[in-house]
């Protein structure tokens, strides 16, 4: 599984084989059944997840037990709660894996052990972050600026290979929205 990562980062940095030796020995790979959790909400989230194959979600409950989806992951994509892995606190949220999956897991401390010994890393991960930022600034935009049907559309191009992967609900949730809306909007 770590050839996966492997050639993942490989788009990013180049590593050389006794870099990425470092990185796999630090690492552990995991495997998850459907509706198994990675995080449930009061843990502190203590690790770099990168999925190797099948799909997440990250999401929490309103004070009324209404479920909203955050984020989704697939294949080749990071997982986390980056609050609760900045500030050490108890997450708010829950990481449920949506599909039979693996992961590649790196403790916190290992992984900045890491970063401090292989440059590479460092840059991927600096890189990955202002990503991550970008992305987030889109959705914030998408979600306060955009009609339901524009929402939807800028999923489905954002996102094709997650829509046919998650459930309608989690669709609607994660777009901030009711299934019966986002039914009508797919019929229309």
């Amino acid at each position: 599984m770590f050839s996966k990562f492997k050639s993942y980062l490989n788009q990013f940095v180049e590593i050389s084989d006794d870099e990425f030796d470092i990185i796999c020995k630090a690492g552990v790979e995991r495997h998850l059944r459907k509706s198994q959790s990675l995080l449930h909400d009061g843990e502190v989230w203590n690790y770099n997840c990168f999925i190797v194959s099948g799909c997440f979600r990250l999401y929490r409950f309103g004070e009324d037990g209404t479920d909203h989806t955050m984020r989704f992951g697939i294949e080749n994509w990071w997982m986390t709660d980056q609050e609760s892995y900045n500030q050490g606190t108890p997450s708010e949220y829950n990481i449920e894996a949506l599909a039979k999956s693996t992961v590649l897991l790196w403790k916190k401390d290992s992984w900045q052990k890491l970063i401090a010994t292989v440059p590479a890393l460092k840059l991927f991960e600096e890189g990955l972050q202002a990503r991550a930022y970008e992305a987030s600034q889109q959705r914030i935009y998408s979600l306060i600026s955009g009609s339901a049907e524009e929402k939807y559309l800028t999923f489905q191009k954002t996102y094709p290979n997650v829509f046919n992967k998650v459930p309608l609900y989690m669709v609607a949730s994660y777009l901030g929205m009711s299934r019966e809306t986002l039914s009508r909007i797919r019929k229309g």
